[in-house]
């Protein structure tokens, strides 16, 4: 049988396999998806082994979708402008396509939402393989962002592979403590691990207010530890990545099936599974 899988670590929380019996619920297609915990240390022998024993496709998680990128055979235009995937599909002569759908369903959500325009001015906290996967699309909408990161340095990488774009660009995290009544952003994004770990990233509370939109890409049951700081502080409007994983699972499921399934209903069902 075909087999599909979210491939990460840590997995145990995710909601994708929910969401996909979801899809194949609605659209009648058989679709065996489970979720794998894979070893920090055995990525490549473990991702290899998963699509020797009946994998088809798989979504690709933290901490692992840089790694994933340089394995594929080939990529689609989205993912090779953001050096990273999430999704992988087996193709003709067991060659392995690579896609980034988190960058869409990013912009899908916030839109839904409310919580950006093509003007936004984006603060992004995080310069690992889940922040880098979503700037693209951002940028491509027209909006201006700005990446901190605790590790300087991973920052003006992240810049350096997104080299001659005028609207992106990094400050050193003790600046924005320092100058914080320089900068006013519209939204604020947490691509660090930090929710998983039950961390509050390193930022000054001054930055948040009621007119700023606060976007965790963790989800929860609750709202994430982030989250909670950001009203603490007085933000009004906040939301976790439940519908960015939704919305990035339809782009997923897609791509494997052809058939884009309906997300709105969906976003609709899933709190009965919290």
């Amino acid at each position: 049988m075909n087999i599909f899988a979210v491939l990460g670590n840590p997995v145990k929380h995710s909601k994708s396999p929910i969401i996909h019996q979801l899809f194949a619920k609605q659209t009648g297609i058989l679709h065996n998806y489970k979720k794998i915990c894979i070893p920090l240390n055995n990525f490549y022998k473990s991702f290899f082994h998963f699509f020797k024993n009946g994998g088809i496709g798989a979504n690709i998680t933290v901490p692992f979708k840089k790694k994933a990128y340089k394995l594929c055979d080939f990529v689609t235009k989205r993912a090779k402008y953001s050096g990273v995937v999430n999704t992988i599909k087996i193709i003709n002569s067991k060659k392995i396509l690579g896609d980034n759908t988190d960058g869409i369903g990013l912009l899908k959500d916030l839109q839904n939402l409310k919580f950006i325009n093509s003007k936004s001015n984006i603060l992004l906290i995080g310069a690992g393989g889940a922040a880098q996967g979503i700037i693209y699309p951002l940028i491509n909408f027209g909006c201006n962002i700005t990446i901190i990161n605790r590790t300087y340095q991973n920052t003006k990488k992240i810049v350096k592979f997104f080299k001659n774009i005028k609207n992106i660009n990094y400050l050193k995290l003790e600046d924005l403590f320092i100058f914080y009544n320089k900068f006013r952003y519209n939204l604020i994004i947490n691509a660090t691990s930090s929710s998983i770990k039950g961390n509050i990233p390193n930022i000054p509370s001054n930055i948040i207010g009621p007119d700023v939109f606060c976007y965790d890409l963790f989800y929860n049951s609750n709202n994430t530890p982030f989250l909670k700081w950001c009203i603490i502080n007085g933000a009004k409007k906040v939301s976790d990545g439940i519908g960015m994983l939704i919305e990035q699972a339809a782009h997923s499921f897609y791509l494997w099936h052809g058939i884009m399934p309906n997300t709105k209903l969906i976003i609709k069902k899933y709190k009965k599974y919290d």
